[in-house]
């Protein structure tokens, strides 16, 4: 079929190294924040260096605009009778800022330090981004039969608020077979992983105004309500702090716990508490057992506070009471819950602790079941094995992208997941990095995955995740002469 050996594509890989340093250096160095406002002009950049980069690698390039951020569309190949796959990644990133974090060099200067790549971006997800297409160039070169797309999202990072409306008007032109997403990280170094399940997310501000403005704590403190103080009254009586346990009721209703399976997954995946700890720089964390942590970070919903809003934020302490409050909240949702019905029940609990406070919904993000069974998945074994040596074994991953259920929903296609990051890339964190090692062993990894695709031949890898099973109940007797369906592959983890 083709000329895809293992050697040829690490001398393929070593050759590109400098082409690919050259072009993760152009694309950090463009901080493609989508936070933030005042960096519109830079996402529009970013966008148009990303169309410009798909035509150097022999691509059509389109540039989507939507009423957010646009998306970047590159097609190689339309030969019907050949598998199409599309490759997802998002050029967008999280704020960084070395005066406000402990960033070791500029965040959106992009620095080599032997094989390792700092900045923002690196890793998240320009670098992975960067060594797909190196492998769909090394796949095309080597005549394998296959139309190969990337699709390239501005605005990840930020929910895709726009991303469903994007795909939905051009789904004609971004028709595909199935997706491969690579914005995903490994357990550990030299331990390949897969997710089979994302969590979700869904985002919360907690707000309580009492009064105009600050007022002196001596005239005013013991008569003056203090909206800091109600809010943390409200919060600790929303979950228990230490433990982690949420106490709103219904909260863990539909959870439905990992598998036996699952769990031997777990075990055999590389996770080590003492490497969790170093990897993310904690000096304690709530259970120092490693299935328990594996299930509470990837397996079970969460409730976090990732900031507070009020009063005086300078140094030394000023005697006022603050007027106002808020406090920032999200909620990690695994499979069979949805953001709604978590929102509902935390703004009804709130409201019973709290009459006064005011619950706003942010952004959402529904959680994912992926498959783990079927072509699909065997070609993403077969291919991460080729590249790096092991099996990937398949375990949920905590974090959540909001693309995902977006493109399986409109494009009509399974989703799979090929990641190539690690935990001591920095995802999100100050001083993100990638390295050599991930992004030349990507770039074969995915040639050998886009070879493995044309194997399976047009219409013979395009697997379906099967829906939840719906609960058992006596089919009515007048239904008996009606032949029944069959019953589809589950390829959903069993939750």
């Amino acid at each position: 079929m083709s000329s895809l050996t293992k050697d040829f594509l690490a001398r393929y890989a070593a050759e590109s190294r400098e082409e690919f340093e050259a072009l993760l250096k152009e694309l950090v160095e463009i901080p493609t924040v989508s936070s933030d406002p005042a960096r519109k002009p830079d996402i529009a950049r970013g966008a148009q260096v990303a169309a410009d980069l798909i035509r150097r690698f022999g691509g059509e390039a389109q540039v989507y605009e939507t009423s957010g951020n646009p998306i970047v569309h590159g097609k190689w190949g339309s030969d019907p009778d050949r598998p199409t796959i599309t490759v997802y990644n998002h050029m967008d990133v999280q704020p960084a800022s070395k005066e406000t974090e402990p960033w070791r060099t500029e965040p959106f200067e992009f620095v080599k330090d032997g094989d390792k790549y700092r900045g923002r971006g690196t890793t998240d997800d320009k670098g992975p981004a960067l060594a797909a297409l190196f492998g769909a160039r090394a796949a095309m070169k080597a005549g394998v039969p296959v139309n190969v797309r990337v699709l390239w999202e501005f605005e990840e990072e930020i929910g895709s608020p726009s991303f469903q409306e994007g795909i939905t008007a051009h789904r004609d032109a971004l028709a595909t077979d199935s997706v491969i997403v690579s914005d995903t990280i490994w357990v550990s170094r030299g331990k390949p992983a897969a997710p089979a399940g994302l969590r979700g997310l869904q985002g919360l501000l907690f707000q309580l105004t009492t009064g105009e403005t600050d007022q002196h704590s001596g005239v005013t403190g013991g008569a003056a309500r203090n909206p800091i103080a109600e809010l943390m009254q409200v919060v600790t009586a929303c979950f228990d702090a230490k433990t982690g346990k949420v106490k709103i009721p219904g909260f863990y209703k539909d959870v439905v716990p990992p598998t036996k399976r699952e769990i031997e997954d777990f075990k055999r995946c590389g996770f080590t508490v003492k490497g969790f700890m170093k990897d993310h720089e904690f000096r304690s964390i709530r259970s120092k057992d490693p299935v328990d942590i594996m299930k509470r970070i990837w397996a079970m919903p969460t409730f976090e506070i990732h900031g507070v809003i009020g009063g005086y934020q300078g140094p030394g302490v000023k005697t006022i009471v603050p007027p106002f409050a808020e406090v920032k909240v999200s909620c990690r949702l695994v499979p069979n819950q949805t953001g709604d019905k978590i929102a509902a029940l935390v703004e009804k609990f709130v409201k019973s602790q709290n009459k006064d406070v005011v619950v706003k919904r942010e952004h959402g993000l529904s959680p994912y079941g992926g498959l783990t069974t079927g072509p699909l998945a065997d070609a993403v074994r077969r291919s991460m094995k080729f590249a790096f040596g092991k099996e990937p074994v398949f375990v949920r991953e905590g974090g959540s992208i909001g693309a995902v259920l977006t493109m399986e929903q409109v494009l009509k296609a399974p989703v799979m997941f090929l990641g190539l990051s690690l935990p001591e890339h920095g995802y999100h964190a100050p001083n993100e990095n990638f390295d050599w090692e991930q992004a030349s062993g990507g770039m074969i990894a995915f040639a050998k995955y886009f070879e493995e695709i044309a194997g399976l031949g047009k219409g013979g890898h395009a697997a379906k995740k099967a829906e939840p099973a719906p609960k058992k109940k006596a089919a009515p007797k007048k239904a008996a002469p009606k032949k029944a369906a069959p019953k589809k592959a589950a390829t959903k983890s069993k939750r």
